[in-house]
């Protein structure tokens, strides 16, 4: 405990509150789910997922999330993570119940074209969400990056690659890792699930998207950085054949594998560096997927 706020919760915690909030199913199981993150995750036999969240910042972009899904649901063809039950698991910290949906995470399953089908209806029903139903949520705004500071970033990066024998051939291309003549930011803001990894999508056997999780980090902005997430997740052709598809212009594309490129050299670089934690296997596939010609 600090200052009377419990530090994270125990198994015990987890299966007390289950039995708590799911009392028809007294004799569930009750796992930890092995991915970190600002929640506290635990698997509930096999129908459910339990989310607390650690500290009062998180606890409040849950509260705004469990809106966010409700508002969007009607709107985008892929499923979106339902409550069963909601609340506190300790003064100020939150928690979820949420019913576990079909598929498996993108990062062990790909997307077939009819899953790209599914993620440019994803882009597209976030871009046409009705103005009220966006004001209402009270989406923090995110401010569009600008590629100059990124792209000089990206090239001390490449070096410092190239100096550990982990340059990439699509890095190691003249002017690598981009061009100097950037895009434009998007003129107009829209809803963004902003954190599109592949461990938040969710593959059928068909290869078409079941489910996207974790909208905890949604805001409203630069429609690029979902662009950048999907290229980190499924390539950056791909990427690209669903902004299309979206309805977005070839710019908003660019500029999201532009975005995507720099950012996995930076992580890959920092992570050889000791600043980043990430798993090498992961940041080096997420750069081969955004690199990839």
């Amino acid at each position: 405990m600090i200052g009377g706020m419990p530090t994270s919760p125990t198994p015990s915690t987890a299966r007390d509150l289950v039995r708590r909030v799911l009392p028809q199913a007294p004799d569930t199981t009750v796992e930890p789910v092995d991915e970190g993150g600002e929640h506290s995750t635990w698997w509930i036999g096999e129908r459910y997922v339990l989310r607390l969240t650690l500290d009062p910042g998180a606890a409040a972009r849950q509260r705004r999330e469990l809106l966010l899904r409700e508002a969007i649901r009607p709107h985008v063809p892929v499923g979106v993570p339902a409550s069963v039950a909601a609340g506190e698991w300790a003064p100020g910290l939150t928690y979820t119940v949420d019913t576990r949906l079909p598929g498996t995470s993108a990062e062990h399953r790909p997307v077939a074209p009819e899953g790209e089908s599914d993620l440019a209806g994803l882009l597209s029903g976030l871009r046409a969400l009705p103005a009220e139903a966006t004001a209402a949520l009270r989406l923090p705004a995110g401010k569009p990056r600008a590629l100059g500071p990124l792209h000089a970033s990206a090239e001390e990066a490449a070096g410092h690659l190239a100096a550990e024998g982990e340059l990439p051939a699509a890095l190691a291309a003249p002017r690598a890792p981009g061009t100097p003549a950037h895009p434009a930011a998007a003129p107009t803001a829209v809803v963004l699930h902003n954190d599109l990894k592949g461990e938040h999508l969710l593959v059928s056997s068909a290869g078409r998207v079941s489910g996207v999780l974790d909208w905890a980090d949604a805001v409203v902005g630069d429609p690029a950085e979902d662009v950048a997430g999907l290229a980190l997740s499924i390539g950056a052709a791909a990427a690209v054949r669903v902004t299309a598809a979206a309805g977005y212009g070839p710019e908003v594309a660019r500029r999201g594998v532009l975005l995507a490129r720099y950012d996995t050299a930076i992580r890959l670089a920092d992570r050889l560096r000791g600043r980043d934690d990430s798993p090498l296997p992961l940041l080096r596939a997420q750069l081969g997927r955004a690199w990839e010609r």
